[in-house]
């Protein structure tokens, strides 16, 4: 089973549905939140770790391409809730 590397270093199981939540947070429906989900399940399928970041990044990557008023929910909700500079962390 694949492993997150959080941005902490700790580690724990990679799953899905916490991205398909991730993204019904930032506004996209249902369909979209699982399409997204399932992308990232196939990029991370073959590794045995992949970083928070690295995740945060793809589906950063397709919330923009499909919908920019998404992208923007995650941005500002990792800004007010997490307290993190999501995209200068991704440059």
């Amino acid at each position: 089973m694949v492993k997150v590397v959080k941005r902490d270093g700790r580690m724990e199981e990679f799953i899905p549905e916490k991205i398909v939540v991730s993204v019904l947070k930032a506004g996209a429906p249902p369909d979209v939140a699982r399409m997204i989900a399932k992308k990232v399940e196939c990029f991370v399928l073959d590794k045995d770790n992949v970083t928070a970041k690295e995740l945060t990044k793809i589906i950063l990557t397709e919330l923009k391409r499909i919908n920019e008023e998404w992208y923007r929910n995650w941005i500002i909700f990792d800004q007010a809730v997490k307290r993190r500079k999501t995209e200068e962390e991704l440059k």
